[in-house]
């Protein structure tokens, strides 16, 4: 299991902090200063079965300089998408779960870091 964080979140530092209370096996990407590649995001969004307008932080002040909230959301617009958050990486919604079973959850609330526990 990985988790993606920015270690100044609180919902990231809550969530490790589960993560530790209940003993799971992890390893921690701070994903700002490891930034991932397009292929990893898209992998990444493979698992979550979501798209890249969904795991956004469009209120960052870098997505309103890119005007991201005018962007088309479809799949001509996909790859731009995922350009825009291996540049800015700051965009991208935190903290992520991968889990051993090949999925993966945006882990923002107990309940969906109890989820990915429970994925293995």
């Amino acid at each position: 299991m990985e988790i993606w964080i920015n270690p100044a979140c609180s919902k990231c530092r809550g969530a490790l902090s589960l993560l530790d209370a209940e003993g799971a096996d992890y390893t921690v990407r701070r994903y700002l200063e490891d930034v991932p590649a397009p292929d990893e995001i898209r992998a990444v969004l493979d698992r979550l079965g979501l798209e890249p307008w969904d795991i956004t932080r469009t209120q960052e002040a870098v997505a309103k300089e890119l005007g991201l909230k005018e962007w088309a959301r479809d799949a001509a617009a996909r790859d731009t998408w995922i350009e825009a958050l291996a540049a800015h990486p700051k965009l991208i919604q935190r903290p992520i779960i991968t889990a051993d079973d090949g999925t993966a959850v945006v882990a923002r609330s107990e309940e969906a870091v109890r989820d990915a526990l429970g994925r293995g």
